[in-house]
């Protein structure tokens, strides 16, 4: 058992997950809150549902909406690819098969996942703590697909699908244009938007700004985010979504600015903060991701992947540097000692020293020891649910090393 609180928990207790009662949140429009919404819309000609979650929670989304309407499924839309959001559909199938509507870049994320099973285990082992995980791979495809935009009329009502990049390449949000209901899918999880995952593809926080920009002037009446919370009345939807596209903007603007300056990326991820005024926002905080890791996603998208350092272009492998850093210092023992004299003013700097005392000599109980104890107490001070998944994978490592 651990004795650190898993990264789901930690996350879920700051609300990311959100949790707590289904609730009709506009006429026949019912709200099924878990790790990640789902939304069922009532009409005339049965249920259009936004995201069925994942495999794990489908039968709770299911029986929640069975226990609020009878009215058949007619139509599910994915709001993007995530296996959170798209793959809880079989509880529904045993009902009848409804239309499928996504992106048309969902089918491409669905093929990759089958080319990558696994290495998508490996990163949501380290991301999420979940050393048993098995990567599903019986999707249901979407039988209809759309580019740019999709109006739906299903029983009299208008659904908008809007394609945009944010989180991935394949997102859509949805506006009830009839209900004041929008359905953001991940463009909201109620915390810094996640474009910045350090161990994923490519995220586009320049494009996210163009989808609040298309979102704000809606004027709805009721946000359903794809993590978190809804947000209901005009003014505070207005608000939350202006708040987070200016805070992306504050970020895009600084990186580009420092970029241009053509500083090494270590000195630009050190020089770009979040924006100040933003500190208090309740749905703005780095409870997932962190604005350091939105810096380096766009100096990967626009400058690639060399840091600027020479000798980083065609490196020595780290484990010949820290055997030759362990040289200098005199031994293996010497960086232990150092590395844990700095913890308690300079953890991001004795982490590093503990690390190169691992590579030098994996072997060495005392080096493993001291990596265990230091990322343990990194994890424990880390508000992103990315770093500290991360983080706790490096004492798991030091642990299993340790036989422990």
């Amino acid at each position: 058992m651990s004795d650190q609180p898993s990264v789901v928990e930690a996350v879920a207790s700051r609300g990311f997950f959100g949790g707590g009662e289904a609730k009709e949140m506009a006429p026949r429009t019912f709200h099924v809150p878990t790790m990640a919404n789902s939304t069922a819309f009532v009409t005339d000609e049965g249920i259009v549902l936004v995201d069925c979650g994942v495999v794990q929670v489908g039968p709770h989304i299911h029986t929640a909406v069975r226990g609020y309407t009878k009215e058949p499924l007619n139509t599910v839309v994915y709001t993007h690819g995530h296996v959170d959001h798209c793959m809880g559909l079989q509880p529904w199938l045993e009902e009848g098969k409804p239309r499928v509507v996504a992106h048309e870049n969902v089918p491409r994320r669905f093929r990759r996942y089958l080319r990558t099973v696994g290495l998508q285990e490996h990163i949501n082992r380290i991301q999420f703590g979940f050393e048993d995980m098995r990567w599903p791979t019986d999707y249901v495809f979407p039988d209809t697909t759309y580019r740019d935009t999709l109006e739906l009329t299903i029983g009299g009502e208008r659904f908008v699908l809007t394609h945009g990049k944010g989180e991935t390449d394949d997102a859509t949000f949805v506006w009830a244009a009839d209900r004041g209901v929008l359905c953001t899918g991940d463009f909201w999880i109620s915390c810094v938007p996640n474009c910045g995952n350090p161990q994923k593809v490519q995220r586009y926080p320049e494009e996210w700004i163009v989808a609040f920009d298309q979102m704000i002037p809606l004027g709805a009446e009721v946000l359903l985010p794809g993590h978190g919370p809804a947000i209901t009345g005009a003014s505070e939807v207005k608000q939350a979504l202006t708040d987070a596209r200016d805070y992306l903007i504050s970020i895009v603007d600084q990186t580009l600015a420092a970029l241009n300056d053509g500083l090494p990326h270590d000195e630009i991820v050190a020089r770009v903060k979040a924006p100040a005024k933003f500190a208090d926002r309740p749905y703005l905080q780095p409870v997932y991701d962190r604005p350091e890791f939105i810096v380096r996603n766009l100096i990967r998208l626009h400058g690639g992947w060399w840091d600027g350092y020479p000798a980083d272009l065609m490196p020595s492998t780290e484990t010949e540097q820290a055997r030759e850093i362990a040289s200098l210092a005199g031994g293996v023992d010497k960086l232990i000692a150092r590395a844990r004299e700095l913890a308690s003013s300079d953890i991001a700097l004795a982490c590093h020293l503990a690390e190169w005392a691992v590579l030098a000599d994996p072997s060495s109980k005392d080096a493993q020891a001291c990596y265990r104890e230091l990322f343990k107490s990194r994890a424990g001070e880390e508000t992103s649910l990315m770093g500290r998944g991360i983080f706790m994978h490096a004492v798991r490592e030091a642990k299993r090393a340790l036989g422990e």
